[in-house]
């Protein structure tokens, strides 16, 4: 059973380690830049042992998606739900988002907007997964705003106020990838600020 234990262990470890390489490298050249036999050479294992955990190419690219909804989630949705509901949290969301482009926790900037331009026009399980995970971020930022609402903090439109701030996170991770310029986060944090103070309701205290 030891013997056994360990070889679970080793294959955890080896997965892990595999999926950690896979996003960065998918977050510079896309999941079409993903090959079991260069991550195998890459990482020294053996192309046999590396199929033996994903079988394909596009499980790989459904594991390297998953993997990146982990990392992503750790970085950006965790530490914002450790502020209450309600506007606070929505401001949180926002900056950390934008910080976790900034810092490139993934070396190409946002993984999810990287790949999701890569397969939008495609069919498949690649692209249902990403169009899976669009929905779930953009359902979440909606419900975060939506509970400002209904306490009074912000008014109008979640759904059209989640779409906002994110079309700004966005800008701001392509045009510093694309410019080599960070001065965008700085104009991104601006323009989240502006567009929730013309939302906040009279009186709130504002968390910036």
């Amino acid at each position: 059973m030891e013997k056994v234990d360990g070889r679970l262990v080793r294959g955890d470890q080896t997965r892990r380690a595999v999926l950690r390489r896979a996003v960065d490298i998918a977050s510079v050249d896309g999941l079409e830049g993903l090959s079991i036999g260069g991550l195998a050479t890459e990482l020294g294992i053996s192309k046999s042992g590396l199929f033996a955990h994903f079988g394909s190419k596009e499980e790989l690219q459904l594991a390297t998606i998953r993997a990146a909804r982990r990392i992503y989630a750790d970085n950006v949705v965790v530490p914002a739900f450790e502020v209450e509901r309600g506007l606070g949290r929505v401001w949180a969301l926002s900056m950390h988002w934008l910080e976790y482009s900034q810092r490139r926790v993934f070396p190409g900037g946002c993984f999810f907007q990287k790949v999701s331009h890569e397969f939008s026009a495609r069919d498949g399980a690649v692209q249902e997964m990403l169009a899976a995970v669009h929905h779930e971020w953009m359902d979440l930022i909606t419900t975060t705003i939506g509970e400002a609402v209904e306490r009074g903090q912000l008014a109008g439109d979640p759904r059209q106020l989640a779409f906002d701030l994110n079309a700004y996170y966005e800008a701001a991770n392509l045009a510093s990838i694309l410019h080599n310029d960070e001065t965008t986060y700085e104009q991104a944090r601006q323009a989240v600020r502006t567009r929730l103070e013309s939302a906040v309701a009279p009186g709130t205290p504002l968390p910036w």
